[in-house]
């Protein structure tokens, strides 16, 4: 149990019953028993990136998914269509987030909105917070508190931000600290399945070797040996952790293997399996996530569950860079932007529509210009829904409207859209669609007098407006307050 050097703290049933509630729709769930059969820094492996990628049986969500696993875009088929399962990698939680870590976020929650929304596709997200971990033990250091109160902190500072920045939560929230005998029975599982090993210092290690040429299956490389300390007790140099041995005035629990606490992979690998069991729909983060974090996720869980493919979907995307700097937007290189600080300059709904301008792979580049382009452009929609309305109230005269023409591009505009949602969720052509729904509507709402208006015909923009604030409703923005 917790504990850094004083009392024994009771142990949570928090994760088991999350477990147990989650069985019915994940047969079968991680237990205290065994699995059941079933360009980065680094150097080349021979497991072939997406070699013999399986794909699932289930339900085509009718949608085409750049998959980091086979790099090319797949048929996104989940297990249940009424609970696709869904893992995202959450924040480590010692400092405020930044806008690179928000691009990631609001991403994937229009991705989420999409698939749920658009394709009728009900989600169970799971998201794993690290509230334990090297970054929070130093910082809790420096600021003489203890590393759970640093980390209930920046949690709680984290989901503040979210929601301010109109980020659905997941279904649920995990935290490391309460799924500590989970993660220690996901590595007796591993060590029984020959996979991992334990040494005189309490460390239990990965053995890479053990996984042959099935490592390397997302980004085809292996953890570099490069600064190796010389008295490491691993048996080869790339093997990783899954139990660090405690040091003098760390926090840590007890375990088989001594005191300690979890290496970082194996957190997300257990709770994941924890909730949803030997089979994953997706699983997604930011791309630097995908090596080594995700490839070692996926070496451990397929070692665990003793199956030939774990995750059947990877998703990542892009970084937010700084414009002008090939450098992404982080905290080591102190180039980031607060959320709160952002927030004080534009909107959350500015924010989501300039994350929809480039496709959720790709990097970005940030720059108040940028920002207040997307500004202007926001604007311009409120501006059209405001002047039909106008229009429709009859508070707007107008010459003759083209009628027939604005019905067929509003028909041709919502088969473009979900086309472009279909096409690995194409944001920035949905977008561009949108665009040029509107900027037809207002050809045909040229103000002219009362003497000159001809026939009205407010039905087609009641639709065209209803259709583009459903649009808007769902990816998650909204109109209201915009100026």
């Amino acid at each position: 149990m917790l504990r850094t050097r004083g009392p024994r703290l009771p142990p949570t049933d928090h994760g088991l019953l999350l477990g147990r509630l989650c069985r019915r729709l994940f047969p079968p769930a991680l237990g205290l028993g065994r699995g059941e059969p079933g360009r980065p820094a680094g150097r080349p492996v021979s497991g072939g990136r997406g070699r013999g990628w399986l794909q699932p049986t289930g339900h085509d969500t009718g949608v085409q998914v750049y998959n980091s696993l086979t790099r090319r875009k797949d048929p996104l088929i989940v297990a249940n269509a009424e609970a696709a399962s869904w893992y995202s990698c959450g924040p480590t939680v010692y400092d405020h987030a930044h806008l690179g870590h928000a691009c990631s976020y609001v991403r994937f929650d229009i991705i989420r909105r999409i698939l749920t929304k658009v394709f009728g596709c009900n989600v169970v997200m799971v998201m794993g917070v690290t509230d334990v971990d090297d970054k929070i033990i130093k910082r809790a250091n420096e600021m003489n508190i203890s590393p759970t109160s640093l980390a209930s902190f920046y949690e709680e500072d984290f989901k503040q931000d979210m929601a301010a920045l109109k980020v659905l939560p997941p279904t649920v929230y995990l935290r490391v600290t309460e799924n500590i005998p989970q993660i220690i029975s996901f590595i007796e599982g591993i060590i029984a399945n020959g996979h991992a090993y334990s040494t005189q210092k309490g460390n239990v290690y990965f053995d890479l070797k053990s996984r042959g040429d099935k490592y390397g299956k997302l980004v085809g490389v292996a953890p570099d040996p490069v600064g190796e300390p010389v008295d490491s007790d691993k048996r080869h140099p790339s093997d990783f952790a899954l139990w660090k041995a405690a040091k003098p005035q760390e926090i840590f629990w007890t375990s088989p293997w001594g005191d300690g606490r979890p290496g970082w992979h194996i957190e997300c690998s257990a709770m994941s399996s924890l909730m949803f069991g030997g089979q994953l729909d997706l699983h997604s983060g930011g791309i630097d996530l995908a090596f080594p974090h995700h490839e070692n996720e996926i070496a451990q869980c397929e070692a665990f569950h003793r199956c030939k493919q774990w995750g059947n979907y990877f998703l990542h995307s892009g970084h937010l860079h700084i414009k002008g700097k090939e450098e992404k937007m982080s905290k080591s290189l102190k180039n980031y932007i607060t959320i709160k600080d952002f927030l004080k300059k534009f909107s959350p709904d500015v924010f989501r529509l300039f994350c929809m301008r480039s496709n959720y792979r790709s990097a970005i580049d940030y720059s108040d210009s940028s920002m207040q382009d997307t500004q202007r452009l926001l604007l311009g929609v409120t501006s059209f829904v405001e002047d039909a309305r106008a229009y429709m109230r009859g508070q707007l005269a107008c010459a003759s409207v083209r009628e027939d023409q604005l019905w067929e591009r509003l028909a041709n505009t919502k088969v473009a859209v979900k086309a472009a949602f279909a096409d690995d969720f194409d944001t920035p052509r949905a977008v561009d669609a949108i665009m040029s729904l509107i900027h037809h509507g207002n050809r045909q709402l040229k103000a002219v007098t009362k003497e000159t208006a001809g026939p009205r015909s407010p039905a087609v923009f009641g639709a065209t407006v209803s259709y583009i604030e459903q649009f808007l409703e769902t990816v998650g923005i909204s109109l209201a307050n915009q100026q």
